[in-house]
């Protein structure tokens, strides 16, 4: 797996007049968990959608493996999955469908063995063709997190994984995150949950507007 190097230096972001933070620096590496942390409002989404590539709203440096996104956004957003708030799923599509579709923007071709392996992984073997509105909460949730088994990453930016899971889930979750970093990967996170953590991890709390 790819050395990861995410590297934020002076960031500001402001909403509504507001600012979100500012002088905000951090820097996060292959095999290493980054929470961040914060009351709602503090600008938890906004930084992770800052980071994902999904807004421009905002002043200072962010670096990939030592140079800016903007010089390399199409090799950074290879590396990058993305999985926010929302359930982010189509409801009228089933698990299989959504993951194809997820796995088609990537290019990656005949995926569907990879995108069984995944859905079973999570616990929704036998419900890959039901429609996802037919599903729970929770198994919705866990249809977008198959995306973590079926597309390939380096630096998983997740924003408040745990939603919607039940405690059963929870633990799996965190395995998965534990394997991951095992594994050489890197994950920046937002969750109000307490993680049960095996490998030492960082926190930043936005609202006590805290670096590292």
């Amino acid at each position: 797996m790819a050395i990861t190097g995410l590297e934020v230096k002076q960031l500001f972001s402001e909403r509504d007049d507001r600012v979100l933070f500012s002088d905000l620096c951090f820097q996060l590496n292959a095999g290493q968990l980054l929470q961040i942390a914060g009351p709602n409002g503090s600008g938890k989404t906004s930084l992770l959608r800052i980071l994902a590539g999904l807004s421009s709203r905002y002043e200072g440096d962010v670096l990939w493996q030592g140079k800016s996104l903007q010089r390399q956004r199409h090799d950074y957003l290879q590396q990058l999955l993305y999985i926010g708030h929302g359930a982010g799923i189509k409801a009228v599509l089933s698990p299989l469908e959504n993951l194809r579709w997820s796995c088609a923007l990537r290019g990656l071709a005949d995926s569907d063995a990879l995108i069984m392996a995944a859905l079973d992984k999570v616990g929704l073997g036998g419900f890959e063709e039901q429609p996802c509105f037919s599903l729970s909460a929770g198994q919705q949730r866990r249809a977008n997190l198959a995306r973590l088994f079926c597309i390939p990453a380096s630096l998983w930016i997740l924003d408040e994984p745990f939603t919607a899971i039940d405690q059963r889930g929870v633990a799996e979750i965190e395995k998965w995150l534990s394997d991951f970093v095992s594994d050489g990967g890197a994950i920046l996170l937002t969750t109000h949950h307490s993680l049960n953590f095996s490998q030492d991890f960082k926190v930043i709390n936005l609202g006590a507007a805290a670096n590292v």
